[in-house]
């Protein structure tokens, strides 16, 4: 599925949902090893974006997007409306990123 079908929204330009297929999500489980704790604790002093972290997040987010797509295209669909995230801390240093929408059909107009 391209990447560019997907949206927060719950309609695509230029397209008409032709069946909706269900809820799909992704969802990946993290933990921050023991250096990037030492090292972003380090760059907390510094002030600033912390990069290591920075990282961190986007990993877990891109592939708990990637599998929420994977999830759509199992399920037969072209596009996903209505993208959210959620984050919740399992334990501490651990921390759960769940990526869900709608998948549907859409057909251009």
């Amino acid at each position: 599925m391209d990447h560019a079908m997907t949206t927060t929204t719950f309609d695509l330009t230029g397209y008409k949902v032709a069946r909706q297929l269900g809820v799909v999500r992704g969802i990946t489980v993290r933990s921050r090893s023991v250096f990037g704790t030492i090292g972003g604790s380090l760059q907390t002093l510094f002030g600033g974006n912390i990069t290591l972290f920075t990282e961190l997040c986007e990993k877990s987010r891109q592939e708990a997007f990637d599998m929420m797509v994977d999830h759509a295209e199992q399920l037969g669909a072209n596009a996903v409306i209505g993208v959210r995230y959620d984050a919740t801390e399992l334990m501490n240093g651990v921390t759960e990123v769940l990526c869900y929408g709608t998948a549907v059909t859409v057909s251009r107009i």
